[in-house]
């Protein structure tokens, strides 16, 4: 992975459909998924219960939340992007997400992020990204999202 440095805005302008980063390979494991249960009081089986959702689920074993997966974007563009000339960087929402394939516990998730606007705001810039979660070795992916992200100059 390599991180894409954005000298300003109008260098994010010029890059806009372009795919800008695909981050690392990250494992999930079961500990990962049960600490995200722990935090978020969501322990449904399917994620926590190894022995029946190896026996009962039709994945064939335990799958990570799919906000855990929604929420490995942020982790993932810390890696992909970067920005000169910024005061601050945030997370502005989601104008539309996907979970079309669950991620099961023991395999690996990457993200990729195409730039697919910016706008001009008040005291800064709005950035619209279509990320895409894979999932090692499918040809689905785990997530697609539409990102929003604002920067403050």
């Amino acid at each position: 992975m390599k991180t894409t440095r954005f000298a300003g805005i109008d260098d994010a302008k010029s890059r806009v459909g372009q795919e800008i980063g695909i981050s690392d390979w990250l494992p999930i494991d079961q500990e990962r998924v049960n600490a995200f249960a722990e935090v978020t009081g969501d322990r449904q089986w399917i994620h926590v219960d190894v022995e029946r959702a190896t026996r009962e689920s039709p994945f064939g074993g335990p799958i990570a939340h799919g906000y855990l997966t929604l929420s490995l974007l942020a982790k993932f563009a810390g890696e992909c992007i970067a920005v000169d000339g910024i005061k601050l960087a945030v997370n502005y929402g989601l104008n539309r997400v996907r979970f079309a394939s669950p991620v099961k516990v023991g395999s690996r998730v990457r993200a990729r992020f195409v730039l697919a606007a910016v706008e001009d705001i008040a005291g800064g810039a709005q950035m619209i990204w279509q990320a895409t979660i894979e999932i090692e070795g499918s040809e689905k992916p785990a997530c697609a999202a539409e990102m929003v992200t604002r920067w403050y100059f």
